[in-house]
């Protein structure tokens, strides 16, 4: 029995939030700040939740590991806060991945819709941990205190968001709608139950979904919702 499409899309969703949001984890690039006060004007300092890095935009050149100069910023509420989602949703993505493959790879007759339905919500889950701390660390990008710059009272708009901030609502979104698609498509599968007889014949589609056998799906597709007629 081949794995339904809707789930193999859930499947390709969760692993391509998780490498958005592994790069967004350890990349220090969460927010950035220009026209330093007594610095060159092509100075750049890029700040993350793990390092801390004075970037050239003339030369290209890059020093990074200047977390122990200042802990002001690093002692930030938000920044231990983040660190632990983060590496919390990585962690939860691989289980949840790990969880649902044996569940959509129908080893057997048909899905397992229990193991599916738990990695999906699982899945689901480590986007919401994503999410969160980015969603509050852009709400306070402005106002976290650093020892490390100093910035030109005349210039307001000197802070902005790094790519890591757009990476990690990219894969946060990408995990919670991959986690969605497969548990919401796996419950509402689970509770239609599923057919094993390829006999199974249009009368009896309304209590019974047939995953297996192709030439039902027509009259089968009816009495689906439209997120699970993406995969006939």
């Amino acid at each position: 029995m081949r794995t339904p499409g809707i789930l193999i899309f859930g499947m390709v969703l969760a692993p391509c939030g998780w490498i958005l949001n592994l790069t967004s984890t350890v990349a220090p690039n969460w927010r950035t700040i220009h026209s330093l006060a007594n610095e060159p004007t092509d100075l750049v300092v890029e700040q993350g939740i793990w390092d801390i890095c004075r970037t050239s935009t003339t030369s290209r050149s890059q020093q990074c590991n200047q977390q122990s100069n200042d802990q002001t910023y690093f002692s930030n509420q938000i920044i231990p806060i983040a660190k632990g989602m983060m590496v919390a949703s990585l962690i939860v993505t691989v289980v949840g991945l790990a969880v649902a493959t044996p569940g959509v790879r129908c080893w057997k007759d048909r899905p397992r819709w229990i193991l599916a339905s738990l990695g999906g919500l699982l899945i689901f889950c480590s986007g919401a941990l994503t999410i969160i701390p980015i969603a509050w660390y852009t709400h306070l990008l402005t106002s976290l205190n650093s020892t490390s710059v100093k910035r030109d009272p005349a210039r307001a708009d000197d802070i902005r968001a790094g790519y890591c901030i757009i990476l990690g609502y990219i894969g946060g979104i990408l995990e919670v709608l991959g986690g969605f698609v497969i548990f919401m498509s796996t419950a509402c599968s689970a509770a239609r139950g599923s057919c094993l007889n390829c006999q199974v014949t249009c009368e009896s589609c309304e209590q019974c979904h047939e995953v297996c056998c192709s030439k039902n799906q027509g009259c089968c597709s009816k009495y689906l919702p439209f997120s699970l007629k993406l995969w006939l």
